[in-house]
């Protein structure tokens, strides 16, 4: 597909790596103004802005999006962490940094996007979340209550901000072969494969041509779904 951002202003959260810099190098590509929030800045294409950010934290955010000075149109939720355990052996900390990294950042960002969003007339806020935030996951009490949080949070903004022209919508990822899942021993991806109703796994370019679709005019009249990109995991 052709997308075409020009004009439009971009952040997306855990963009230096990953499905995140998937999205980040398309909406470039595109021609948007993009800005990557991370927890360190670095090197990036022309067309590309690196920002330090600590997302869990509102006045950094609130500082980053300060620094951009403009209306952000395009806002993409995939900062995201995972500190797995079952639920009878979690700490108060494994617990709290996931909810706090994965779900409050998001409430973070919309609340600094939203209003350039509604000044301008038009938005589209994408948040990424898991099929294991729809269908919970063992050892992964955490992470799939963060992600489930993000579907209801979804479907809030988008009934909020829907009368001012701004749409959000969520993607649920099953597997992704990243360089993080690449690099699991294989039993770990075969696990995965055999949930699948297809004969693939998805990788970040698949998870990001969902997003791109979402966070394009093509998408105008979607707003507060959940589309899983999981090769029939979930099924």
């Amino acid at each position: 597909m052709k997308w075409e951002f020009s004009g439009r202003v971009a952040v997306v959260t855990g963009g230096m790596r990953g499905i995140g810099r998937t999205v980040a190098d398309g909406l470039a590509a595109a021609g948007a103004e993009v800005h990557v929030f991370d927890r360190e800045s670095g090197e990036l294409p022309q067309g590309m802005t690196a920002h330090a950010v600590d997302v869990s934290n509102s006045a950094s955010v609130n500082e980053a999006f300060a620094r951009i000075g403009k209306p952000v149109h395009l806002l993409v939720n995939n900062a995201g962490i995972t500190r797995d355990r079952t639920l009878l052996k979690m700490s108060d900390d494994e617990w709290a940094s996931v909810l706090t990294v994965n779900l409050t950042s998001a409430f973070n960002t919309i609340r600094a996007a939203g209003p350039g969003m509604v000044q301008a007339g038009v938005g589209r806020i994408v948040n990424m979340i898991s099929i294991n935030g729809l269908r919970g996951k063992m050892g992964q009490g955490n992470y799939a209550a963060s992600k489930a949080g993000m579907v209801g949070l979804t479907k809030t903004a988008a009934k909020e901000l829907g009368p001012k022209g701004v749409t959000c919508n969520a993607v649920a990822p099953g597997m992704v072969l990243t360089e993080m899942t690449l690099a699991l021993d294989q039993q770990f991806r075969d696990k995965a494969l055999a949930e699948a109703a297809l004969t693939i796994l998805p990788d970040t370019s698949d998870i990001a041509n969902a997003v791109l679709f979402l966070l394009s005019d093509a998408a105008r009249c979607i707003t507060g779904e959940v589309i899983k990109v999981d090769s029939g995991q979930y099924i």
